[in-house]
């Protein structure tokens, strides 16, 4: 497997603990997906700067969220802005009686010292039809 290959596989996995971590309300696992000095902007807008902040707000909103049906999430493109820096576009679907709803986010991660790929700057953008 290539080096870009393999970082690609490695990413997926980060967008797939995502999913993991929502469905099971983990927010320690959610957590550890951030660079410490993350930016994440939520689907309405609301800008968190730095993990403190992405954390206060994840221990207040995840454990309570309440939801119908699931959520997934699928890395459907990896675009390397630098070997060590990932722009990378999400699907993410709610499956719901009411029927499914999409965010489009795009989550810019980067390749630590020690391999890891993290979060760094999070746009999650609500997608309206119509």
């Amino acid at each position: 497997m290539s080096t870009e290959s393999a970082d690609i596989e490695a990413i997926a996995q980060v967008v797939a603990t995502v999913e993991r971590a929502q469905r099971a309300r983990d927010v320690e696992g959610f957590l550890s997906l951030f660079h410490p000095d993350a930016i994440w902007t939520t689907a309405h807008g609301r800008v968190l700067i730095g993990l403190d902040v992405i954390a206060e707000f994840t221990r207040t909103v995840l454990p309570t969220a309440s939801r119908d049906g699931e959520v997934t999430y699928e890395a459907v493109h990896t675009q390397f802005l630098r070997p060590d820096v990932a722009a990378v576009k999400v699907r993410q679907v709610h499956h719901s009686a009411g029927g499914d709803t999409e965010g489009a986010p795009l989550y810019v991660m980067t390749r630590q010292e020690d391999g890891r790929w993290l979060l760094h700057a999070c746009q999650n953008t609500e997608v309206r039809v119509g």
